[in-house]
């Protein structure tokens, strides 16, 4: 459901951009200045190109968390910590109605957690050493919740889809800016000029940065979601304590596509706000405190 979602919404994406093209007399434009181009077409290559960007990262999610981070995977526990992950995790991974994920521990002095894997039924949940030696068991049991959220919301799925969408039209739109410069502006008649191929990659950067946006505001939504998640999972208070705790240990967003599924962020200031993968700790806790 959540796939057809989103290929209804490019379809009526799709057809906006064809009428407001035809409104504004841009394809007749185009062909008057002898540009020959199929624009869906186009739009067809842009989604294969940003979707299967998109899902190649999420499908080895899971491999490169293991190796980018060095997650040890917990197989069987060697010490009363890691037997209460595991059964921390096996527990709520039932009541959240999800297959048990892989659990780990990463090397890191922030406290941190993350979850990632593409199927809500095989994922992976990670924590770092620096969460498990400065939280309480209650904290860490409310972290271990609000990434059980995330897996069970789908979130990881839902990203990759809305970076999709993104990626395509950036690459969609990057590419007409491309040909209008090209053909209608410098008037170059044989295949693509220096013009086309520097005017879209200047478009992409733009659009991109605009795109960015508009994923990590997603984000942010989501973030509110896995909290609640959590607050079901381990209790509302064991959450708003933990969240708490993250006030006064505030880290760099995690590396790559593993940020949107951390628990704790940054706090850049300024136009950088719009680029957090979490909400400020400060709305997040008011959040639950309203629920």
């Amino acid at each position: 459901m959540r796939i057809l979602l989103f290929l209804a919404t490019n379809i009526a994406v799709i057809a906006l951009i064809s009428i407001t093209f035809q409104i504004l007399g841009i394809e007749g434009l185009l062909a008057e200045n002898g540009v020959d181009m199929n624009l869906y077409a186009l739009l067809v290559m842009s989604a294969v190109i940003g979707f299967g960007g998109s899902f190649i990262s999420l499908a080895i999610s899971k491999w490169s968390a293991k190796r980018s981070m060095g997650v040890k995977i917990i197989e069987s526990p060697t010490n009363p910590q890691e037997k209460w992950l595991l059964e921390t995790v096996t527990r709520q991974a039932e009541t959240a109605g999800i297959g048990t994920p892989e659990v780990g521990i990463f090397q890191s002095e922030d406290v941190n957690a993350f979850a990632t894997g593409m199927n809500k039924n095989n994922a992976l949940v990670a924590v770092s050493t620096g969460l498990l030696q400065q939280m309480t068991t209650d904290e860490a049991e409310a972290v271990l919740g609000h990434e059980i959220a995330h897996v069970a919301n789908g979130d990881m799925v839902t990203m990759g889809l809305i970076q999709g969408v993104v990626n395509t039209f950036v690459i969609f739109l990057s590419r007409i800016v491309g040909f209008f410069v090209d053909r209608v502006i410098l008037k170059n008649e044989r295949g693509f000029g220096i013009g086309y191929f520097i005017s879209s990659i200047i478009a992409q950067i733009v659009l991109s940065f605009f795109a960015s946006m508009i994923v990590m505001w997603f984000s942010r939504q989501r973030e509110f979601r896995a909290d609640e998640g959590g607050a079901s999972l381990a209790g509302k208070q064991k959450m708003i304590d933990a969240l708490k705790r993250l006030q006064g240990n505030q880290v760099e967003d995690l590396p790559g596509e593993f940020a949107a599924f951390g628990i704790n962020g940054g706090r850049p200031t300024g136009i950088k706000a719009l680029f957090m993968s979490h909400p400020p700790l400060e709305e997040r806790i008011a959040a639950l405190e309203r629920s």
